[in-house]
């Protein structure tokens, strides 16, 4: 294939250089932000030589290439001057409902926050415990209070970093300015008597400590600036000019108008709360315990954060989401224990039993949602009843959260109450009846356990690929399992660059380990620098990828650990690589893994093993 011509063609098409704001590329695509998408034919491109197919997803304009996509990426790079910032993404750029692109523009910015504020919020939940053995004068306690509290006092500055890379605007730039809101010699200057003015105008005073609204629209409104920045300077005055242009214009926008306008939403969305909370709490409370593993399917529950922080700040805590996902969390943790303890196969056993400690202790669900409750269908609907019903008794108890953290039973102190003594009895009690309901609904309503259904006269086969105890003949061409898990049809991957075979067949698995092994003996032909996924030739002709997650491209490489490198050559059960599936899963990824043939045409058949849980090597895929 001649990437230059591809290259070309898809340059024309696109609306040429000036119609391109960033590209980039991930294992198998190139991903581009237009400035516009309107006059870009669908049909034309995907006809172009060398182009799969299309996808519009966040914002991008996504090429399907293949394998071999570094190289066009290449020969791309060779024709403009292009930008590769991930982040690069004008609001220009994205269509779509209003309130999902706010949505989406609120979860992007807090997303790769919540790592920095679930730890401090978990230091500040040691605290408490150690406060009912130690003085509050105690030096070692007032250090772990600063400790504890420094990532949410300084929870701006971190949320100004990511969504500038989120909008497109430099981060270090959106930094500056928006720390300035909290510099204490500002804080000193509004805070005092009279106040103080720029340029005759009143500064109104607000205290932006915790505050996340202004930040996020501070780092929109400067993306903006920062173009208009770009096009009136002198090339020759960039390096000196463009950014102290940027934060002198940008630090008054936001201390005179965004500060203001973001605490004034933040404190309506306050009062929207203690309306909540005054007059359709208990509905509110059952909606949300109910729902809330669908919300975190979306990962939008992150999305919610500026909601429960300006819940927090008022003196009756926030009774939204927190309580909401402390009673999911235990309620899917008590639902994989059942499964657990009540499944026969192995495998599935220790997938159930792992993500149940998971969700219990540390508040990450997503490994027993996607492994265990989605897949087997039934404990999720137990799941949910049990949250509904919780959600009731809480909403009668009127639980609410003082401080933040990850709901879990390690976390229960953030439901201590200054104002109210017996909240924490309150939350303990319904942690208890999520559990308890959760574990005996999921135990009555069962599930279709994969051992119990062969031992009763064998699975059926899926009409995508073979039956879990089907043994694959010897004379096919075998591939084993890289990651261990559970198998689903590739169909069932929410993303249809896998979904729909463009790139090729094969199977997906729900991964319950963070390691990738060799899955055959060959070599490694690809390794991107984002290090979420592998491109590797079998030693038979079979060229395999196998892509960590979904979206996981944009981690740029964080909580990726790769072993190998490109033209190494591998034996069957080498790690390849290592990925922190926890914190994958608790930044808003899909962890479902696409292992798929990308020359499935090669073969006259390609047969995968679905509905079984797998160990590293044990057969997925047959290629006859």
């Amino acid at each position: 294939m001649d990437y230059t011509v591809t290259a070309k063609q898809i340059l024309e098409r696109l609306g040429g250089e000036k119609n391109i704001v960033s590209v980039t590329h991930c294992m198998t695509r190139l991903r581009f932000v237009l400035k516009d998408e309107k006059d870009v034919s669908d049909e034309q491109i995907k006809a172009i030589p060398g182009v799969v197919g299309i996808m519009k997803k966040g914002g991008q304009y996504q090429i399907i290439i293949g394998n071999e996509v570094s190289k066009c990426y290449n020969e791309f790079l060779k024709l403009g001057n292009f930008s590769d910032q991930e982040g690069k993404s004008s609001t220009s750029a994205k269509r779509g409902n209003p309130f999902s692109i706010i949505l989406d523009a609120i979860a992007g910015s807090m997303s790769p926050v919540i790592p920095a504020i679930i730890g401090a919020g978990m230091i500040q939940v040691l605290n408490i415990i150690l406060g009912w053995f130690f003085s509050a004068d105690n030096p070692t306690m007032q250090l772990l209070s600063v400790i504890g509290n420094t990532a949410f006092y300084f929870l701006p500055v971190l949320v100004a970093f990511s969504a500038g890379r989120k909008f497109g605007a430099n981060p270090f730039l959106v930094t500056a300015v928006v720390a300035i809101l909290i510099h204490p010699n500002f804080i000193s200057l509004t805070g005092a008597e009279g106040g103080t003015n720029f340029l005759g105008i009143p500064v109104t005073n607000f205290d932006y400590s915790s505050s996340i609204i202004p930040a996020i629209l501070t780092a929109w409104v400067m993306s903006y600036i920062e173009r208009l920045i770009e096009r009136i300077t002198p090339s020759f005055t960039k390096n000196f000019l463009k950014p102290m242009l940027i934060i002198l214009i940008s630090t008054p926008v936001a201390f005179l108008l965004l500060g203001p306008l973001g605490s004034f939403i933040g404190n309506g969305l306050a009062a929207v709360l203690v309306f909540i909370q005054s007059h359709v709490s208990i509905l509110a409370y059952i909606i949300m315990a109910a729902a809330m593993p669908f919300i975190v399917m979306t990962g939008m529950h992150w999305a919610f954060i500026p909601v429960v922080f300006a819940a927090l700040e008022t003196p009756a805590g926030e009774s939204l989401m927190l309580p909401a996902m402390l009673i999911s969390n235990l309620a899917q943790g008590a639902a994989c224990l059942a499964v657990a303890f009540k499944s026969k196969n192995g495998g599935l056993k220790q997938i159930a039993a792992s993500s149940g400690v998971s969700a219990l202790f540390a508040g990450v669900t997503e490994p027993g949602l996607y492994g265990v409750t989605m897949p087997l269908k039934r404990p999720l609907a137990a799941v949910c009843i049990a949250g509904g019903i919780t959600g009731l008794i809480a909403g009668i108890l009127n639980v609410s959260a003082s401080s933040f953290a990850s709901p879990s039973l390690l976390a229960l102190p953030i439901f201590v109450s200054a104002e109210r003594s017996n909240n924490f009895v309150m939350a303990v009690i319904c942690a208890v009846i999520s559990i308890v309901l959760s574990f005996v609904l999921t135990w009555l309503i069962g599930f279709k356990d994969p051992e119990t259904a062969v031992g009763s006269g064998g699975a059926p086969a899926d009409k995508a690929g073979t039956p879990a105890n089907k043994t694959l003949p010897d004379s096919a061409v075998t591939i084993g399992a890289p990651v261990a898990g559970k198998t689903v049809p590739l169909e069932q991957v929410n993303d249809e660059t896998f979904s729909t075979g463009v790139l090729g067949k094969g199977v997906a698995i729900i991964p319950t380990e963070g390691k990738v092994y060799a899955p055959f003996d060959g070599k490694v032909e690809t390794v991107p620098d984002t290090h979420h996924a592998l491109g590797l030739l079998s030693n038979s002709g079979v060229e395999l990828l196998i892509h960590v997650g979904l979206e996981t491209v944009s981690l740029n490489g964080k909580h990726f650990t790769v072993h190998v490198k490109e033209g190494q050559p591998i034996h069957q059960g080498d790690l390849l690589l290592e990925f922190d599936l926890t914190a994958i899963a608790a930044e808003g990824f899909d962890t479902v893994t696409p292992v798929i043939i990308t020359n499935a045409d090669d073969y006259a058949e390609i047969i995968p093993v679905i509905d079984k849980t797998v160990s590293p090597k044990e057969p997925v895929i047959q290629a006859k």
